[in-house]
């Protein structure tokens, strides 16, 4: 990479900044001075800004267990803290959040600063299932449950769409809880397909993206960087 790229990534400097710095011998390549902008970085090499050691922060992939009361957002509201906020990590304004929860959701969250990859975990083309556990407000007995499951499988339409859901696998554990399963993203779509059963969430948690589940480590606000072998999932 060429030195003056590098010193944009590294520093977050603007092009006209970073020729500047380097022509007045403020980069330093495994203890020369370098003045040539179009010099090329070689791997690993121990690179220093004004005498302090940088480096690239290369592309990340992160899984996190987001809490309630929580936004998928770059920055905090009067009401509530966004998720980015809770990370000590560098350079978080490169993040974004693949696949946003609602503040009062809670569970499974991706987060990268690699659009493409973003791209095939939220985009319905991908068909990249997403699966939540749901509490609800009123007991569905054994009969509406299968009347329920067949509705959630044939799709169903909300209130101000004009088509219905895609095909949806619905599954109960018991007359208050289930698990749904769906591959959109609509705005509040689990919420509004249970509003228009005839019953109301209570309680949301996302448990897996596609393959991907939350790790069982995990407590609320806490997160980890994926592997590659889960990276690789999408």
């Amino acid at each position: 990479m060429r030195l003056d790229k590098y010193a944009c990534e590294a520093i977050d400097l603007t092009r006209s900044e970073a020729k500047k710095a380097i022509k007045r011998g403020a980069f330093t390549i495994n203890g020369e001075v370098i003045k040539n902008a179009a010099f090329k970085v070689p791997e690993d090499a121990d690179v220093e800004y004004l005498e302090q050691p940088v480096e690239l922060v290369g592309t990340r992939y992160i899984m996190m267990h987001k809490p309630l009361d929580t936004l998928c957002s770059t920055s905090d509201t009067e009401l509530y803290q966004s998720v980015l906020s809770l990370m000590d990590i560098e350079k978080p304004e490169r993040l974004h959040i693949a696949g946003r929860l609602d503040a009062d959701t809670t569970g499974l969250i991706l987060i990268t600063d690699d659009g493409k990859w973003s791209h095939r975990v939220t985009s319905p083309n991908y068909e990249c299932h997403k699966l939540y556990c749901v509490e609800l407000a009123e007991p569905v007995p054994a009969e509406r449950q299968a009347e329920m499951i067949k509705q959630a499988s044939a799709g169903i339409l909300l209130k101000n769409d004009d088509k219905p859901t895609l095909p949806a696998k619905l599954v109960f554990d018991s007359e208050v809880s289930a698990r749904l399963q769906i591959s959109e993203g609509r705005y509040h779509q689990v919420k509004r397909m249970f509003a228009a059963l005839g019953n109301k969430v209570v309680s949301l948690h996302r448990a897996k993206v596609g393959a991907l589940a939350l790790d069982e480590d995990l407590e609320p606000c806490e997160w980890r960087y994926l592997t590659q072998a889960e990276i690789d999932l999408f």
